[in-house]
């Protein structure tokens, strides 16, 4: 604990479940704890985080994992240089369906065990259907461009023969409207984090079709995002952050304190919704339907598994689907500036006096663990894996050329 005066810290976030850390680090105590007097804003888009940051009203957010280097690459209107030094937990995104398309999915085999190419083919179906009917494209949201959302989304649609840039049309919904954006009728799907899958089932509006533990295991979701600046004027504050939210990363994977932090994040403060509504993500018991409920263990996963290391294999994943989804040229110097963006350096520098486990190497061949994988360092245990996409596919990061050459052959095949 810090005996100096405390360290002055605004972070912004969105009313998600996987603010968990951040809302934990200050109501339990860790951020005091570490000499962190932290300040939290929560705000409406992630637009408004990445550019609020960029003016200096926040100096870390809760982020997409994908948003600091869209902001390094130039590829926001408004945008500071942004590093990643923490993940804030793997998992916790689901794609939720309308009523209507849920029955059209059932008909054609889907049968609620949230596989991803079950439904999938499902899905080709409808989308044929559809065409030969001459009825316009399903209407998918995702909650922004930059977004581990939209690129899941959109691997999980082409890895099954669905096209997302013709057969679907994808657009930008703000995650605490999506359920309401389904219920109406403007949108058929999409994929958001918790809450707001659970909260189109509770209403009545639509079911899980799958989860993004299912598309890809052990995936990252969302990152400390830190200013640059600040983060090299105040080393020490970003130091004592890090711990506190390790420890918080603690706390939430108690399953004896789940029912404490959803009471927490139902605070209207931060998610204001029921604390029911958090619970299904906490337990890995999701509801998925008006009568169905399916385990997955490793739906929103705060702290095993690595969850809070800033894995640069999973900066230069994104990379890769930022350039094959056209967002961003590839080349050397573009793949450098995504890999520098996220920084185990400083998460090792801050959480090495704490002893914790800390993984051998920075990067890893993504979806190359089938089983569960002692490694680690610093006398400490470390698992991880399973890992992987569901289609079988790796991602070597040191391969990354082939690996976009490959996708964009698939996408033009």
């Amino acid at each position: 604990m810090s005996t100096d005066a405390p360290h002055q810290i605004t972070a912004g976030f969105l009313p998600l479940l996987d603010s968990a850390l951040l809302v934990a680090a200050k109501e339990a105590g860790f951020a005091a704890q570490e000499g962190v007097d932290l300040t939290l804003a929560r705000e409406t888009s992630w637009a408004n985080i990445r550019d609020r940051l960029a003016v200096g009203h926040f100096q870390v957010a809760h982020m997409l994992a994908p948003m600091p280097i869209a902001c390094n690459l130039g590829l926001t209107p408004l945008a500071a240089r942004t590093v990643a030094p923490m993940a804030l937990g793997l998992g916790g995104n689901a794609v939720t369906v309308s009523n209507p398309l849920w029955q059209a999915l059932a008909a054609h085999g889907a049968t609620g065990d949230l596989a991803p190419r079950e439904v999938g083919a499902a899905l080709k179906k409808v989308v044929a259907e559809r065409a030969r009917a001459g009825r316009p494209p399903l209407r998918f949201a995702v909650v922004h461009p930059h977004s581990g959302h939209n690129y899941e989304l959109r691997y999980w649609l082409a890895a099954c023969a669905v096209d997302p840039e013709r057969d679907i049309d994808i657009v930008i919904v703000p995650p605490p409207l999506m359920a309401d954006a389904l219920g109406s009728g403007a949108i058929d799907g999409y994929c958001v984090g918790e809450p707001w899958n659970t909260a189109a089932v509770a209403l009545g509006h639509g079911r899980i079709a799958t989860v993004k533990a299912a598309i890809w295991r052990s995936s990252p979701e969302k990152v400390l995002g830190v200013a640059q600046s600040w983060a090299e004027a105040r080393p020490e504050a970003l130091a004592a952050l890090l711990r506190a939210l390790y420890r918080a990363a603690q706390w939430c994977a108690d399953p004896d304190n789940h029912a404490e932090l959803a009471g927490m994040l139902a605070s209207p403060a931060y998610v204001g919704r029921p604390a029911d509504w958090m619970l299904p993500a906490l337990s890995g018991r999701l509801r998925t339907g008006p009568e169905s409920t399916v385990g997955v263990a490793d739906f929103f996963v705060p702290l095993a598994k690595a969850a809070t290391f800033p894995w640069k294999s999973h900066a230069l994943w994104f990379y890769s689907q930022m350039a094959r989804w056209g967002q961003v040229e590839h080349n050397a110097a573009n793949a450098a500036i995504a890999r520098e963006t996220y920084r185990p350096d400083l998460y090792r520098a801050a959480l090495r006096p704490l002893g914790v486990p800390l993984p051998g190497a920075n990067a890893k061949v993504e979806g190359a663990l089938k089983a569960e994988t002692p490694v680690g360092s610093a006398g400490a245990s470390l698992t991880l894996g399973p890992d992987g996409f569901f289609d079988g596919s790796l991602f070597d990061p040191d391969r990354l050329d082939a690996y976009i050459a490959a996708q964009r052959r698939l996408d033009v095949a």
